[in-house]
């Protein structure tokens, strides 16, 4: 029987809830199909907002959503999507598939769904294909109050007060799409167009997000750190699991045995990454001011097969959710230091929350996961480890990941992934000082293949669970192969 240890009295950093965001880009059928439907649509929507998806994005309690991009935003120029829709831009997306975009779902309409949902909004700035002057008069037109030419604009645009906008990227993957510049190099343009992201209300200051590493880019995270990083309020940091590579993605759904555990080895690396690109961050900012913003992170495998290629469509398994499960996990433990995240991406791209067809929607096992684990936002990290074997030859794959937090009515939340596809896991949880009423727990889990469709859509769910037994310090419980389970311990 493994021992799972909880310290109460070691209270740690605050688990901020923006770490459980998502992510839309102008890609497929995230936004349009996926969150937009248009104000004319037969599908049930409120200004042109999928009814359905909002719901689901609402009770899941989702905390920030990120737009528009991801690649399309240092292509994207946000003037094209103001204004009346007939007398839009529309253009080609040579990003992703080279459809039609045409420029509908812009500024205002991002700003109308985060309203909708209840969440914040983390806009990215164009600065591998836009000027200082484009990125600094977006700011003036979401932000600004008083007298300016782009508070007018918004006005005659239908909007009389400026919107909140919580984080402002300055750039994305401009060591890659965002226009293939040495870190050296995007240093000085960041701080030049950081410069012009002015703050036009105290209240409502944007955290501006420079562009991080994504992986192993070591070197990235030291140079933006000793060159901007007093100039910062967030550095970015993307992380997707592949099967083995960008080149051997995998696929989502008929993986073999094998291809699972390194695929789950390879989600878990997540942990020595951020562990290692904090050390670089702490050499310059030892009060840790500065967060490290994951915006991107997810399982990515090759699409469907007959979907087109270009559009990221891929189906969500058992597996997945054990990926969300254990990120999110190791999200919490790096609290100190990870304090917004987003998965990439919300509807029908990537490791998505929810798919559509039509009229229909589908919740995917991912969500039932970060619906599950909404319980932890804003709490205190608790200090916890937990005895487990590593059941990956090739790696490092822990059978056990865990963690454990506050809420501020002395509730403790413990997450527990168990990795392995076939072997039980016994745990004997014993929280110090610490004398237990009640507990209650929920259960996401299934065959690793296992997946929701339109068809069949409820395969995969939160259930509940009660193979545990209450002890007057902790429990003892029997944790099934490929589950997610969360206890909530009064």
């Amino acid at each position: 029987m493994e021992k799972y240890l909880i310290n109460p009295n070691q209270k740690l950093s605050k688990i901020n809830r923006d770490i459980y965001g998502c992510f839309s880009e102008h890609l497929g059928r995230c936004i349009y199909e996926g969150t937009y439907v248009g104000e004319d649509s037969p599908i049930p929507n409120v200004n042109g907002m999928r009814t359905d998806v909002v719901t689901a994005l609402k009770d899941m309690g989702l905390p920030v959503l990120r737009w528009p991009g991801g690649c399309f935003a240092d292509y994207y120029h946000w003037k094209d999507g103001i204004g009346k829709k007939e007398n839009r831009k529309k253009m080609i997306n040579t990003y992703w598939g080279g459809v039609v975009e045409d420029n509908s779902f812009g500024t205002h309409e991002f700003f109308e769904l985060c309203k909708q949902i209840g969440c914040e909004a983390y806009v990215a700035g164009n600065l591998g294909s836009g000027t200082v002057q484009e990125m600094s008069e977006w700011v003036e037109y979401m932000t600004c109050d008083g007298l300016s030419p782009m508070a007018e604009l918004r006005k005659e645009n239908g909007q009389e007060k400026p919107w909140k906008v919580k984080y402002f990227g300055v750039g994305n993957e401009n060591w890659g799409c965002g226009g293939f510049m040495r870190a050296e190099y995007y240093a000085d343009l960041y701080k030049r167009y950081a410069t012009y992201v002015r703050t036009y209300d105290p209240n409502n200051k944007p955290l501006k997000i420079a562009c991080g590493a994504s992986h192993e880019k070591y070197y990235w995270t030291e140079e933006l750190m000793k060159e901007a990083g007093t100039l910062m309020d967030g550095l970015s940091y993307h992380y997707y699991t592949y099967l083995v590579d960008y080149d051997h993605k995998g696929v989502a759904k008929d993986f073999s045995d094998e291809e699972y555990y390194a695929t789950m080895k390879n989600a878990y690396k997540i942990d020595e990454l951020i562990q290692k690109h904090s050390e670089i961050m702490d050499k310059y900012d030892s009060q840790k001011r500065v967060a490290m913003i994951v915006d991107e992170w997810g399982s990515w495998y090759t699409a469907e097969e007959g979907t087109n290629s270009a559009f990221l469509y891929q189906q969500n398994t058992v597996r997945d959710a054990l990926i969300a499960g254990l990120t999110l996990n190791v999200f919490n433990k790096h609290s100190d230091r990870v304090r917004m995240a987003n998965l990439a991406q919300t509807v029908n791209v990537l490791q998505s929350v929810a798919l559509t067809d039509g009229e229909e929607m589908v919740l995917t096992p991912t969500y039932y996961v970060f619906k599950m684990y909404k319980d932890h936002h804003d709490n205190t990290l608790l200090g916890s480890c937990i005895t487990t074997k590593n059941i990956y030859e090739d790696g490092n794959l822990p059978q056990l990941i865990e963690s454990a937090s506050m809420k501020e009515d002395g509730t403790i939340v413990s997450t527990i992934v168990n990795t392995s596809m076939s072997e039980n896991a016994e745990v004997h949880c014993q929280i110090e000082d610490f004398k237990v009423k009640e507990i209650t727990a929920e259960i996401v889990t299934g065959d690793a293949h296992d997946y929701n469709d339109f068809d069949k859509k409820d395969v995969v769910k939160t259930c509940g669970f009660e193979n545990f037994k209450k002890t007057e310090d902790g429990f003892t419980a029997t944790l099934p192969p490929c589950s997610v389970v969360k206890f909530l311990i009064k």
